[in-house]
């Protein structure tokens, strides 16, 4: 994944505030990468709306 890129939100690891599960299955592009827990990357993404939140790599799909 890079910045740029269209992803889509194909699932959610954890409970998450109802902002952030509004967006399971929409598109958006990513803007920046953020350090989770130490162990692994989230991708930055903004949706059309100005809503932008953080998800695991693995919660993603490019499209």
């Amino acid at each position: 994944m890079e910045i740029g890129q269209q992803v889509k939100v194909k699932r959610l690891r954890d409970r998450v505030p109802s902002k952030v599960v509004d967006k399971l299955g929409k598109v958006g592009t990513i803007k920046d990468f953020k350090m989770t827990d130490g162990s692994g990357v989230g991708a930055v993404v903004a949706f059309d709306d100005n809503f932008t939140s953080w998800f695991f790599e693995d919660e993603l799909e490019v499209v």
